[in-house]
């Protein structure tokens, strides 16, 4: 994309390139109880350019250094739907950023926080939505379903 503005800015061109957008979107990572929000992109390896198309514009993007192809049939690019567009923008100004946790339903966890902090279980479930993991633990010989906030479990030693 650098290499793209680099190169509108040196030909003059803003007022036929005026947009150049990857689309990202805001996700609250988990990585050993440390919660940290990354941009993360909803199209990996796709830029949006809004363009008026014609043989200077088309020539800038294609011989742009680290541009290989484009969406399209042929030798022309296929302009999206205003709603299409409309839609990825939209996704990117969402105000609640998603959470991503590093583990999995069956995998070993350890607690590190609350009544439990030490013991290790198996994570039973996986509530996104709500932030939460279900967790089975096992303490005086009984195994017990324990709710916890993403924060309150790392993952265990395997």
């Amino acid at each position: 994309m650098r290499n793209l503005l680099n190169r509108i800015a040196q030909r003059e061109m803003h007022h036929l390139i005026s947009d150049v957008v990857v689309p990202t979107e805001e996700e609250i990572e988990i990585k050993n109880g440390q919660r940290r929000t990354v941009q993360r992109k909803v199209y990996p390896g796709y830029v949006l350019i809004h363009m008026i198309l014609n043989e200077d514009t088309w020539y800038l993007v294609r011989n742009t250094p680290g541009v290989s192809t484009f969406v399209g049939n042929g030798n022309k690019p296929t302009p999206l739907e205003e709603q299409e567009v409309r839609a990825i923008l939209r996704q990117m100004e969402t105000v609640e950023p998603k959470v991503r946790v590093t583990y999995q339903v069956g995998q070993t966890v350890k607690i590190i926080d609350g009544p439990f902090t030490d013991f290790e279980g198996v994570v039973d479930s996986i509530d996104q939505e709500r932030g939460r993991v279900r967790v089975l633990v096992s303490f005086f010989g009984r195994e017990t379903r324990v709710d916890l906030d993403f924060l309150q479990v790392t993952k265990g030693v395997e």
